[in-house]
């Protein structure tokens, strides 16, 4: 394989230095080996509910290493690089590959070197930065297979944020669903229409649901969630609250009603598919579901990628709102 220039081979990366501020460094890619590829990012996406917990360090030291990421460099709290939303263009590797805009659960960074498996090429139809939702509608998958709808049901999601928008397309295209997306936001009225939903206030969500999907990560969300169940109703929770506590009230019909709160985590392949199905499969899928216009709506930006250590507070403090906001590597 053609040697690789020292230009080529120079790669940035957004770095949380400590909590609450982040870098760009700078670092040398290797050249890629038999079995790996060189891939030049085009788009990163911002996971704001995870990356905001990465950025402000609000994650347990016990779950520190059970949530790194899968090409995370250092340790939480920091210094880390941490993401998980790229596509980028395959510049070396096999023959199979190169050339092929592919998506990667790789952190923010200019170019990188993974192996071959570690990439999924993005489908035909699919632009570039609506890829970057893979991630995110891979998750919703997942808790569609942890806590799958029946025909007809009455579902309310919970949080309309980048997960919970992408489990909301989803469960829209579900026969006979009766859906509502609950959100605090009235803004968030208008994107949540136009991905086939009713869109409700906190108090104005209806009653008697048989699924709820909770994604607010809020304490508040969670026991609205279970407010909302039909007896032996069940809340598939997403959220990850890292170290807030959360406290709910299960004297009235939690009970009585005998309600379920399940945990969904993407982490591994739905108990119900995990025989089936494998975490490409899984991806490979949420890349396949992407060919869906609609999911365009929840693209915000894009900032540039040398801008990240100013624009991540603000998205993490509320300052910009966002679902999933593109960060651009100005490769289109």
């Amino acid at each position: 394989m053609p040697g690789t220039s020292s230009e080529e081979r120079s790669a940035r990366a957004f770095w949380v230095r400590a909590p609450g501020v982040g870098e760009i460094r700078t670092s040398t890619v290797p050249e890629p080996g038999d079995g790996q590829v060189l891939v030049d990012t085009l788009w990163s996406g911002i996971s704001r509910g995870t990356e905001a917990l990465v950025f402000r360090g609000g994650v347990p030291a016990d779950q520190r290493e059970v949530m790194r990421a899968p090409f995370q460099e250092g340790s939480l709290p920091g210094p880390v690089k941490y993401g998980y939303l790229n596509v980028g263009v395959v510049r070396k590797g096999p023959p199979e590959l190169t050339g092929r805009t592919v998506f990667c659960l790789h952190p923010h960074q200019t170019r990188f070197v993974v192996p071959a498996e570690a990439v999924v090429p993005v489908p035909d139809g699919v632009p570039p930065r609506r890829a970057v939702l893979a991630g995110a509608v891979e998750t919703a998958v997942n808790a569609l297979w942890d806590a799958p709808p029946l025909v007809g049901d009455r579902v309310t999601v919970v949080g309309a944020g980048m997960v919970g928008c992408c489990v909301a397309r989803l469960l829209s295209r579900f026969p006979g669903v009766q859906l509502t997306v609950v959100d605090v936001d009235p803004s968030r009225k208008a994107l949540v229409t136009g991905l086939g939903a009713r869109f409700a206030a906190p108090g104005e969500a209806p009653g008697g649901q048989d699924l709820v999907v909770h994604t607010s990560a809020s304490a508040a969300g969670l026991q609205l969630s279970l407010d909302l169940l039909t007896r032996e109703g069940l809340v598939c929770e997403m959220s990850w609250y890292g170290d807030a506590p959360v406290e709910l009230s299960l004297g009235g019909t939690f009970h009585s009603g005998r309600l379920s709160v399940r945990a969904s985590q993407v982490g591994m392949v739905a108990p119900a598919r995990r025989g089936t199905r494998s975490t490409r499969d899984r991806l490979t899928l949420a890349l396949d579901l992407l060919r869906d216009a609609a999911f365009d709506a929840l693209l915000t930006g894009p900032v540039r990628f040398e801008d990240l250590p100013e624009v991540m507070p603000r998205l993490v403090d509320g300052r910009e709102r966002a679902v999933c906001h593109l960060v651009d590597y100005g490769r289109e």
